[in-house]
Formats: structure tokens, C-alpha cells, sequence
């Protein structure tokens, strides 16, 4: 006879394909029920964008497991969830959002805006709930990126600001609020006060992610988000050449001194692919984001080729990802979005749960 114990004590032995731990330790599974020889499995998903090959996978290890320890019909039940990273004591909580995810570049030029849109519209796309925050005060590109909104910000009757709503997803930025050729001269305390009313007076109402453009270098936004709130990680973005590649790792250096994790590295503009013959040409010499990565331990997210249809797409206000949803270059974004959300839940279920504080009675 199966029992539940017996039951814990054998998926304890299967492992969930990405994370690479057991599904007991790291709290995807949640308890089952047992009917004679049956037994339904009850799974905690930590990301809504959960890859569905993966997710058969899982299926099937949990089946062989448990039918070679003598269960009859196995039932699967996933229950999808996200794992989000509790703010610090002394960090606000941001109401709404339960991961912030910071898109972040060494130097400017290097398609960080990009990235972070089409990644914004990827994580939306595969069924998240998410918000994108226009962080880069001085050049705010988003609302051009974007394109005109469905529904342009605007004041709440309680005086909060109401994000925009463009191609699915909220979206806030210095740039909806002042003229487009108006040059924003602010000095870092006003810049520290506005990053303060995005994040506290803005009604995001509840998100799995909130995607944060930040401006490029290492500068009063960046230290002011990191006293602000918890940050669940950081997307760096470069190309591969060698002057990109040590400004980035400045950029890396600075999160590790406020102590917001390194996500992975993206490589934006890695080749060109000649749309007539396939030809490949490094225009930006190749393979410097992925070495970053390896030396520094983190994870390499992948490649974004340098082409015509994603700057095209960025410049009509139609992001590939929205204009093109099952091109290559789309694609290459929604991948990105699942490494992405799984390193998030990586970090999140491999910390121990707190044990609860005791307090004595004498």
C-alpha cells in the first residue's frame, strides 16, 4: 500500500528539469491524495510562464516515480503560482508587483530598451500579468517603443497615478508627462523624489513581474531603486565588444555592492543574419556576453542578432514581439522571458522558509 509519506519520500528522489533539485526541498510539490492505489499530486508552478515542455517532463518524472513504487493511476494537478522575493525590513514593499526585474546596461547604445520592452511583451504574452517602468529619466524611450497607448496615464479620483495600458500591459514613464522634445535637467534629488512617486503612488494593482528599463551606468536612479525596494534581479544587457563588455561589468560590480542579484547576460546585436543568403557577419566582434557570464558565474541568456525588424518594430510603436509574435527574433524574446522568470524562481524557492519567531511567557 501507498501512503502520503511514502509518496513525499519518492518525489523526493525526482527533480524539476531547470532548477535541477528535488521537488520536495524546493516546495513545487504540495501534497496529494490517495485513493486506494491512486494517487493525484498536487504541484505549486513557481512562474506562470513555465515552459510546457517542461512541464511534461516534470509529469513524466513524477509518474515513473511513483508507478515503480507500486502507485496505479497517477493525476497531475499544477496549480500555477509565483514565487516572489519578500522586501528586506528595512525596504518598502511595493503593493502590486511580486517580482521587479531591472533591465540595466553598462553604457548607452546598446538596446537595453529593447530588450526590456520586448521582454515585458514576452512574460504578457505567455500569460503573466506585468508592468513595465520607464526608470531611464533622461532619455525615456518607452513611449515612443510603445506607441500610442489604449489608455494614457492618468490621475485617479484618490490622486494616484494610473498607469498606461500598451499591448496588454501597464506602463509608466517620465515622457508621458512632459513634452517629447523638452530636455529633463534634474539634479539627483528630484530624480530620487520621482522615483519615489512611481513606485509609491502608482496603481499597479497586482503584477507577477514589473520589468524596469533602467538608464544606462551606474547613477542616482540605480542607488536610489536599490534603497527603495527589493529588487528580485537584474538583466543585464551589452554587446559584444570589448568596450561594452567592461562597462557592463562596472554595472555588475555596483548591484553586488547594493546587494540586487545578477539575473544572466543577454547579448544584443551578437551578428547580422543577411536576410537573402543566411550569411552570418560579426559586425561587433561575437561571444563577449557569454564569456562575461562564464567568468562571473552567472547565467547566459542568448543572442539578439542585430536586424532591421526589431529597430523597425521599436521605432513604429509595434515591438517585434507584438508585430511579428511567431518570428525567429520573437521567439529569441520569448525564451528570454522563460530564463528569465525561472531564474527568479530559482532564487526565490532556494532560500530556506524563516522558521517563525517564539517569544517566551514567563
Amino acid at each position: 500500500m501507498i501512503n502520503e509519506a511514502r509518496v513525499k519520500e519518492v518525489l523526493a528522489t525526482v527533480n524539476e528539469p531547470n532548477f535541477d533539485k528535488d521537488i520536495v526541498s524546493y516546495r513545487i510539490y504540495t501534497g496529494c491524495e490517495i485513493s486506494g492505489s491512486d494517487v493525484l499530486v498536487k504541484l505549486e508552478i513557481p512562474t506562470p510562464v513555465y515552459p510546457a515542455a517542461s512541464l511534461r517532463e516534470l509529469t513524466s518524472r513524477i509518474e515513473t516515480a511513483l508507478k515503480g513504487a507500486g502507485a496505479g493511476r497517477v493525476t497531475i494537478v499544477p496549480k500555477t503560482v509565483t514565487a516572489h522575493i519578500p522586501a528586506p525590513s528595512e525596504k518598502a514593499t511595493l503593493k502590486g508587483p511580486k517580482n521587479i526585474i531591472a533591465v540595466a546596461a553598462g553604457k548607452g547604445g546598446v538596446g537595453k530598451s529593447t530588450v526590456a520592452v520586448n521582454l515585458a511583451l514576452a512574460l504578457h504574452r505567455l500569460g503573466a500579468k506585468v508592468g513595465l517602468l520607464d526608470a531611464d529619466v533622461f532619455g525615456p524611450s518607452i513611449p515612443t517603443m510603445l506607441g500610442a497607448p489604449e489608455v494614457p496615464a492618468h490621475a485617479s479620483e484618490s490622486s494616484r497615478i494610473v498607469p498606461a495600458i500598451q499591448h496588454g500591459i501597464k506602463v509608466i514613464s517620465v515622457g508621458y508627462f512632459v513634452n517629447k522634445d523638452e530636455a529633463i535637467v534634474w539634479r539627483g534629488p528630484r530624480v530620487h523624489a520621482l522615483m519615489q512617486q512611481f513606485l509609491g503612488e502608482v496603481e499597479w494593482g497586482e503584477l507577477d513581474y514589473l520589468v524596469m528599463d533602467l538608464p544606462p551606468g551606474t547613477g542616482d536612479v540605480q542607488l536610489s531603486l536599490s534603497q527603495l525596494i527589493a529588487i528580485s534581479g537584474s538583466v543585464m544587457v551589452t554587446t559584444p565588444q570589448e568596450v561594452s563588455i567592461v562597462d557592463v561589468v562596472k554595472g555588475i560590480a555596483m548591484f553586488e555592492k547594493v546587494e540586487i542579484p545578477i539575473l544572466g547576460i543577454v547579448e544584443n546585436m551578437s551578428y547580422y543574419k543577411c536576410p537573402a543568403c543566411g550569411h552570418h557577419d560579426e559586425i561587433f566582434s561575437h561571444g563577449g556576453g557569454k564569456r562575461l557570464a562564464q567568468e562571473i558565474g552567472t547565467k547566459f541568456f542568448g543572442e539578439i542578432p542585430i536586424d532591421t525588424r526589431i529597430r523597425f518594430g521599436g521605432d513604429a510603436g509595434v515591438p517585434v514581439v507584438v508585430a511579428a509574435p511567431d518570428s525567429e527574433n520573437a521567439t529569441r524574446f520569448i525564451e528570454l522571458a522563460q530564463k528569465v522568470a525561472l531564474a527568479i524562481a530559482g532564487n526565490v524557492l532556494s532560500k530556506p522558509k524563516k522558521l517563525p519567531r517564539l517569544s517566551v511567557i514567563k
